[in-house]
């Protein structure tokens, strides 16, 4: 679980980072849980953005995204949603504590 002053560390790093896993119509999926799940162990924070087309709200898309890879949301805000999760084998980011 992060506290705010992680989350607020996260927030800062992934403005520079662009989108890179779109959720559309279908919604969430299996491949789109591996696809997200791969992306966290490569990356440990990502960025995702709710389509119109998506079923879902965009909180309940990241909330439920979070469950299923077992990491946390970092800030969800308009369309788009941030995702982090520590790396067994690839720690890139280091959080204050």
């Amino acid at each position: 679980m992060l506290n705010s002053r992680q989350r607020a560390q996260l927030r800062g790093m992934a403005n520079s980072y662009e989108t890179i896993l779109q959720i559309g119509k279908s919604g969430i999926t299996d491949n789109t849980v591996k696809q997200v799940a791969d992306a966290l162990e490569a990356r440990e924070l990502i960025k995702l953005r709710n389509l119109e087309t998506c079923p879902t709200s965009v909180r309940d898309t990241a909330n439920a995204l979070a469950e299923a890879t077992e990491a946390d949301v970092v800030q969800v805000i308009g369309t788009r949603f941030i995702l982090y999760k520590e790396s067994k084998n690839n720690k890139e980011i280091k959080l204050v504590k």
